[in-house]
């Protein structure tokens, strides 16, 4: 059976006015969040990317080793091309647990603080 009833009026969020979002963008709290974001990411980018450049330059530049067979049809190149995939995955779930852990909650403390919600 259906109803014209309207659905339940949702909260009202205060709208922060732009000084209150510089107020926010120069605190401890927010520079702390800012802080622990770039102590995980950037770290795990240059290392990434060093060892994405290692595997470009080793195909490029040592071949032989490359193609060094390990076992039956499996070379070196595959291995390590394989290493490259699973590196991400677990570098994406590792931010994963970091932000849930870490990142979210300081953020969403700000963001409740800046809605007026706390």
């Amino acid at each position: 059976m259906a109803t014209d009833a309207p659905p339940p009026a949702k909260a009202e969020h205060h709208l922060p006015s732009p000084e209150e979002f510089a107020a926010v963008h120069e605190s401890a709290e927010f520079a702390e969040l800012r802080r622990s974001y770039r102590s995980f990411a950037f770290p795990l980018t240059v290392g990434f990317i060093a060892w994405y450049l290692l595997y470009v330059l080793l195909s490029n530049y040592a071949g032989d080793f490359m193609g060094t067979k390990l076992f039956g049809n499996i070379n070196v190149a595959f291995v390590l091309g394989v290493a490259q995939f699973v590196t991400t995955f677990l570098i994406a779930w590792w931010y994963s647990k970091h932000a849930a852990a870490k990142l979210d909650p300081k953020a969403e403390a700000i963001k409740s603080r800046m809605e007026g919600d706390a």
